[in-house]
């Protein structure tokens, strides 16, 4: 064999070494996992079918999270297949919001004019944009759920009691009053423990995250028909360990049939038994995510 040809070979047998040392680095560099709430490692498509079952399915969002905002798309997508009969609702509009939105789904106003007074979050065009513009194109209604702000922040600072001095026309945008918070909360009992210590009214804090899941729980309840499915998007706190919204939802019809996804990040997407209980499913995904904001 001459030289050329060697030199040939040998670059040759380089270059697929370093093309099978490219593609074991890119076979390892996984975007996330999805376990069910045995532990077990298990696919997409397997999670849809599992909560297309269910009458409503809580996606417990990591808000700046783009493999959340990709999958909550792809789940909607393949539930509509199953099911048409659907309702979307979100965390991220206020229920004074409502009126805006069905404005826009029914092409009354544009969307500059949604994006300026309906309140929308930064990550409004990448995240939830094209959720409700899936609304708009299936004809799907989509359901502002969450308390105004400014009336959790009343809670926030002069308990549930607060609410008795609004008008008739600002209750409107509540559920029924008065309300109370769900006592043997997980959810809420883990704020005590982080809220603890940092010189604030921790049940003050509990109660306006209370009217915040009342909120949302009730509007996703009223909206509930038949063999319909109603997905909700929300942070995953709100819903994780089957508290917050699960918890009301269940106060409201104990034999509501509710999934819930919870996310987490962290630097391995190996099983931690600490995740055991978060919900049905857990999406775990690497902490080296980039963020949508």
């Amino acid at each position: 064999m001459n030289t050329t040809k060697i030199i040939q070979l040998n670059s040759a047998v380089l270059m697929l070494c370093m093309f099978l040392h490219v593609t074991a680095f890119a076979q390892e560099l996984e975007a996330y996992r999805i376990y069910n709430n045995k532990g077990k490692q298990v696919e997409f498509g397997a999670m849809v079918n599992q909560l297309n079952k269910n009458q409503v399915i809580l996606f417990g969002e990591l808000h700046n999270n783009p493999i959340c905002h990709w999958m909550q798309w792809e789940l909607t997508k393949a539930c509509y297949e199953k099911n048409q009969n659907m309702v979307l609702g979100a965390e991220m509009f206020e229920t004074d919001d409502q009126v805006v939105i069905d404005e826009y789904l029914s092409d009354q106003i544009k969307l500059d004019h949604l994006k300026k007074e309906a309140k929308v979050w930064p990550n409004f065009a990448t995240d939830y944009q094209p959720l409700l513009d899936f609304s708009k194109e299936k004809n799907v209604p989509f359901i502002a759920t969450n308390t105004p702000r400014r009336y959790a922040s009343l809670v926030s600072k002069e308990g549930i009691e607060g609410l008795n001095s609004l008008s008739v026309t600002s209750k409107a945008f509540l559920p029924p009053l008065p309300y109370e918070v769900l006592q043997n909360d997980s959810g809420y009992a883990d704020m005590r423990i982080m809220m603890g210590g940092h010189g604030m009214d921790v049940e003050l804090l509990v109660a306006a995250q209370a009217l915040k899941d009342y909120t949302m729980a009730y509007n996703i309840n009223r909206n509930l028909s038949g063999k319909g499915l109603f997905i909700h998007f929300n942070g995953s706190f709100h819903s994780q360990k089957f508290s917050g919204i699960y918890g009301y939802l269940k106060e409201m019809n104990k034999d509501t049939e509710i999934g819930v996804i919870a996310v987490v990040e962290e630097d391995s997407l190996e099983y931690n038994k600490d995740w055991k209980g978060l919900g049905d499913f857990v999406i775990v995904v690497p902490s080296s995510m980039t963020k949508t904001h």
